[in-house]
């Protein structure tokens, strides 16, 4: 069975990549050898691997790297530090930010 990853990197500037991969160390190594000169961490370099997600199906893994990218710097950190309460927390305070938003 195939292992699919949802991995987070953190930029030499501090900002946050995520991405999926199913093989997580050639792909950190494809980040910091800057094959691609036109991606989001080539001048950003060196990266490193701050959280990763083992997956069976590839869908589940699209589907959590999509969430993430959507996600703020904070509520990143939250998951990278595993700290499930404050995800929760900023999950919910995301959705009542929306729900004022939109009585206005």
């Amino acid at each position: 069975m195939r292992e699919f990853f949802v991995y987070i990197v953190k930029c030499s500037d501090g900002l946050y990549y995520t991405g999926v991969t199913n093989d997580i160390s050639r792909r950190i190594q494809e980040h910091n050898s800057g094959l691609n000169t036109k991606s989001f961490t080539f001048r950003r370099r060196p990266v490193d691997l701050v959280f990763y997600e083992t997956f069976n199906d590839p869908y589940s893994a699209f589907r959590l790297e999509k969430q993430i990218k959507g996600w703020s710097r904070r509520k990143k950190e939250a998951l990278i530090n595993r700290d499930w309460d404050k995800l929760v927390e900023l999950s919910k305070n995301y959705q009542l930010q929306g729900k004022k938003k939109g009585k206005k």
